[in-house]
């Protein structure tokens, strides 16, 4: 089948489901009006509450909620086969994800910009809202440390990603000043795109930044990997206390126009490849696959599980109640902002897929070099020519005892991920006649920022988080906003660089619990957004069954890895967590079926204003 094909048919479902579907979850099950105050005016404080054109929260919105994980997924989930991979992303994206997300967004602005773990508290109980804050707590926890190895690993394997990646946070400066001031957006985030792609073309060819040369080289502890954790979760903190105008806004405005020329860039690579028969996926890679990595467990629920972002991904609840309801003008922009991103990062997840499995840009195998390694096992350097002829593209395998690459489940490391999708990408790019240098430049730019977005904005959530459970148990001082980012960073940090089984891999550590927390995350959201809808009387089919998915997929995936993986391995730090997070789900379960037979039209109590905004 054409990779074209493929592409162009979920692009027209994603625009056929936004203006049919979506416009039906907006205007009929929501009922949004314009005439509502919405909280960035009643609640305004020109930091956190601040009315916002749909365009610039739209691109905060998309790029706080796609960050890597519709990259990281879809990398990993295509071991079965492209077609199981893609039908989840469309139609998880339409049909669970655009719902969850806009669920979320509706609810916010109907309750003064609280997060939806605080109208928990008064949509089900008080102690629903404490569950659900411990649940966000713990899930931000994991991304604070993920995140950062994310971009850390990006520094690592593509040093020309550096520059561009940290002079965009002055140039987000300069035009958020400048915005303040009455001054226009557009034009100047333009020009700051163009100084990024200059920088993307400087770090390719003349100024890569590569800090292993000023390292220690026996040290175990100052690595590359942990030197850029540390200094990005020291931004993190930064960017997080900031006034969203000054750096989030601008910021993401910038990596939005990024994205839509780099999508731009993909779909013409992408149709160019397939009208020239480079990139035909039934040539390169099975629809479903016949044999998966031994390791590798069932398709049901892993699936699910492995693909969030793109598809359904718990976060998202945290992005639309957290920080865009506080920044939405008005109440029909919910409809672009929360279920629309939802279908663009489909749309990337389906990219994400193509780029992954259609083979595009490989030529014939040139040589191969063996050096021997440790253990009885060797690193093979592969080497192609790209579609040109006269470049030489590289692939690193460490292999067994027996000669053959690890290809299995477990041995899919982060870095290979990456990569995956970075070379995958840069390839389609250079099918259009970009050097693949810079086509490799431009991705790993993409991604980075992508991640450097999603890191600093779950800073800013994990704050509220942590001033609302300081609020909840009486300890006031917790809640103040410098206090509370500065824990949330701690924590992130001591997960990230000092949990590990090496200094910089902490994240790695609940890595394999953070798909089933995250789509767990997801399920209670919609939990929540069940009882919304059911106190108003409106109709529950297209909440609940989204609902049973979302919480019975994750439930069935930490049951099986608790009871085949970490218990017989003795692995307590996994079995703790996941028995925990499995009584949590039980817990606020139970919470909810508590109150389903007397909330049916009877609407909850009024909401306050939402607490920790900034002070």
């Amino acid at each position: 089948m054409s990779t074209l094909v493929v592409a162009v048919l979920s692009m027209v479902g994603f625009v056929v489901a936004y203006n049919t579907y979506g416009r039906w979850l907006a205007k009929r099950l929501f009922g949004l009006s314009d005439d509502a105050t919405m909280p960035s005016e009643e609640c305004r404080d020109d930091v956190d509450f601040v009315p916002t054109r749909k365009s610039i929260v739209f691109g905060h919105h998309f790029t706080s909620i796609a960050g890597t994980g519709p990259i990281v997924g879809p990398a990993l989930a295509v071991f079965w086969g492209w077609l199981p991979a893609l039908l989840w992303v469309v139609f998880g994206s339409i049909l669970i994800g655009g719902v969850h997300d806009l669920a979320a967004l509706v609810i916010s602005i109907r309750n003064k910009g609280q997060t939806i773990g605080q109208a928990a508290g008064r949509l089900i109980s008080p102690r629903a809202k404490v569950l659900f804050l411990i649940v966000l707590s713990l899930a931000l926890s994991i991304v604070l440390a993920v995140f950062g190895l994310v971009i850390a690993s990006i520094f690592a394997i593509y040093p020309e990603s550096v520059l561009s990646v940290w002079i965009a946070m002055p140039i987000a400066v300069i035009i958020g000043l400048r915005y303040r001031s009455g001054g226009g957006l557009v034009i100047p985030s333009l020009v700051g795109l163009a100084v990024l792609y200059v920088a993307v073309y400087l770090g390719a060819y003349h100024l890569p930044i590569d800090l292993t040369p000023y390292l220690p080289s026996d040290s175990l502890f100052w690595t590359p990997t942990v030197v850029w954790t540390i200094a990005l979760l020291i931004y993190a903190f930064i960017a997080s206390v900031l006034p969203v105008w000054l750096l989030l806004q601008p910021r993401d405005y910038i990596n939005s126009l990024q994205l839509f020329v780099a999508l731009a860039l993909l779909l013409g690579g992408l149709g160019l490849a397939s009208l020239t028969g480079q990139a035909q996926l039934t040539d390169s890679a099975p629809m479903i696959a016949s044999e998966v990595p031994a390791d590798a467990p069932s398709m049901f629920p892993f699936l699910f599980i492995t693909i969030a972002c793109g598809a359904c991904s718990g976060f998202h609840c945290l992005v639309s109640s957290g920080t865009t309801s506080k920044q939405l003008e008005k109440a029909s922009d919910a409809q672009a902002v929360g279920y629309g991103s939802m279908l663009l990062e489909g749309m990337l997840a389906v990219l994400v897929i193509l780029a992954c499995s259609a083979g595009v840009g490989m030529g014939p195998l040139n040589r191969s070099v063996t050096m021997t390694g440790d253990a009885g096992r060797s690193v093979v350097t592969i080497e192609r020519a790209d579609v040109s002829g006269n470049q030489a593209w590289r692939e690193y395998y460490r292999t067994g005892a027996d000669g053959e690459p690890d290809a299995g489940w477990k041995k899919q490391n982060l870095a290979k991920k990456l990569r995956a999708f970075v070379d995958g990408g840069a390839n389609f790019l250079s099918a259009l006649g970009l050097p693949l240098r810079l086509a490799i430049a431009v991705m790993a730019v993409l991604v980075a920022c992508f991640a450097a977005t999603t890191l600093d904005t779950a800073t800013r959530l994990q704050r509220y988080v942590i001033s609302e459970l300081a609020l909840s148990a009486g300890a006031k001082p917790l809640a103040n906003k410098y206090v509370a980012t500065g824990i949330a960073v701690a924590v992130g940090l001591t997960i990230a660089v000092f949990a590990g089984e090496s200094p910089g891999k902490g994240g790695l550590v609940l890595w394999p619990l953070f798909g089933a927390t995250n789509q767990l995350l997801a399920g209670l959201a919609l939990m929540v957004a069940l009882i919304f809808l059911a106190r108003r009387s409106k109709p529950l089919a297209s909440i609940m069954i989204p609902m049973f998915i979302m919480l019975l997929m994750p439930a069935w995936a930490i049951t099986y890895d608790l009871f085949y993986n970490w218990l017989p391995a003795g692995n307590v730090v996994l079995t703790t967590f996941g028995f925990s997070i499995l009584a949590l789900q039980v817990w606020m379960v139970v919470e909810g079926v508590m109150v389903w037979g007397r909330c049916r039209g009877v609407l909850e109590a009024p909401a306050e204003t939402a607490a920790g905004s900034s002070g």
